[in-house]
């Protein structure tokens, strides 16, 4: 197999991360891109431009990679069809193994609906032939700061459910581990977690520690989350991904602390108030 890993989403905050990473451990990689002027510059890495809906774009832009960092595409409703697209051309180019971003607990009746999205992304890939090893990660806790409004207060129909959001380095350092020998995690999933799981009253308390930004949380019903968004002029499907983070977390589905952080990096995961005190 081709020692080459591609990395898709370095130009982004946990593509990047991953990437420079490697680049730090000396790794040759292979940065895919939708615009070659954004990509980072790093030490060999090489770059090329493809979307992942052009198909012929990242055939050729894989070709010769032995591993891809598959980090899920932006939002949108066609997203599903992008990653379908996406992966049936690494399987042409000769892709062995991809490393998809998922998320946390990806499910077709999940009640987050993005994470129904990542669930179909995994079952395309498993039906690929591809070997895979699936990152389903949690909330991420870097950020959380930005759910507190202008007034100090979160608001969403969390009720009193938790979530055990997980730090983008970490996220970061486990897909190293995984890039570092596939074949050691060929068709595994991990559910990468914080340490901890936290209601958004804990959040807010947290972050009000922390930075010393006062922070509280304010439960809405449905109906007010939907209303208090509407004036964004958000699509539906948009809207309906995040109210949906929130009643998740009301119906426990984010809640589960595993330790697979760190059985992959070999530390322990790292807090919310560590975080946000480094």
């Amino acid at each position: 197999m081709s020692s080459v890993i591609a990395v898709t989403g370095a130009t982004g905050q946990l593509g990047g991360r991953v990437a420079r990473r490697l680049a730090q451990r000396g790794v040759a990689q292979r940065l895919v891109v939708r615009d070659r002027s954004r990509a980072p510059r790093l030490d060999l890495a090489e770059v090329v431009e493809a979307s992942y809906a052009d198909f012929d774009a990242v055939r050729g832009g894989l070709e010769g990679a032995g591993t891809v960092l598959m980090v899920s595409a932006s939002e949108a409703p066609d997203r599903v069809e992008q990653h379908r697209i996406f992966v049936d051309a690494a399987v042409r180019a000769g892709v062995r193994h991809i490393v998809y971003i998922s998320f946390y607990g990806a499910a077709p009746d999940a009640t987050f609906t993005l994470a129904r999205d990542h669930w179909g992304t995994e079952q395309h890939i498993r039906d690929s032939g591809v070997g895979f090893t699936f990152l389903r990660d949690n909330l991420y806790a870097d950020f959380t700061p930005q759910l507190v409004g202008e007034d100090g207060v979160i608001r969403g129909p969390a009720g009193s459910g938790r979530a055990a959001v997980v730090a983008q380095d970490d996220i970061a350092d486990a897909a190293v581990v995984v890039l570092g020998d596939p074949a050691a995690h060929e068709g595994a999933t991990y559910s990468l977690t914080g340490p901890e799981s936290l209601s958004l009253t804990d959040l807010a308390a947290t972050i009000t520690s922390a930075t010393g930004r006062p922070a509280s949380y304010s439960p809405e019903t449905v109906e007010e989350a939907y209303a208090s968004r509407a004036g964004y002029g958000a699509p539906d499907w948009q809207l309906d991904a995040w109210v949906s983070t929130y009643t998740a977390i009301a119906a426990g589905e984010l809640a589960g602390v595993t330790s697979h952080v760190s059985d992959l990096t070999g530390r322990p995961a790292t807090s919310l108030a560590q975080l946000l005190a480094s």
